[in-house]
């Protein structure tokens, strides 16, 4: 068994995972209602929003849809938990993460943490950046 968070959008799923993929890096899949079984379910003008997205990343991944504007719901109550090994790692994801979003805890030392922040991005969704070394660059 696996665990995969998946996330949903109000149409601009493409737009971001195709970010996350160019920030995150990994391998992207993604298809369209258009090209799914479900074409002609799809609400009128969505052929082209998409049904499921698949980032991978290494072992882990993360699935995102679009859903009808009336069945959408803000994402609240959980954020995505990055724990890069590297600081300069962790500031490169917290700045391009946060770029037009929300930044909620800037990125700082703390006691479990060489570099931790939280932010939500421009897409909504709600993301921690914990740097795992630990303080004098023991682990």
């Amino acid at each position: 068994m696996k665990l995969v968070p998946h996330i949903t959008f109000d149409g601009n799923c493409k737009e971001a995972f195709e970010f996350y993929n160019h920030t995150l890096g990994g391998s992207l899949s993604m298809t369209t209602f258009g090209e799914s079984p479900a074409a002609n379910h799809a609400p009128e003008g969505w052929s082209d929003k998409i049904v499921h997205a698949t980032l991978t990343l290494g072992e882990w991944e993360l699935a995102g849809a679009d859903v009808p504007p009336d069945e959408y719901r803000k994402a609240e109550g959980f954020c995505l938990l990055i724990e890069p090994d590297d600081p300069k790692e962790a500031e490169r994801l917290f700045v391009a993460l946060s770029e037009n979003g929300e930044v909620q805890i800037p990125l700082q030392e703390m006691f479990w943490s060489v570099a931790y922040g939280s932010l939500i991005d421009k897409y909504g969704i709600p993301w921690e950046i914990s740097c795992i070394e630990a303080p004098g660059g023991g682990s």
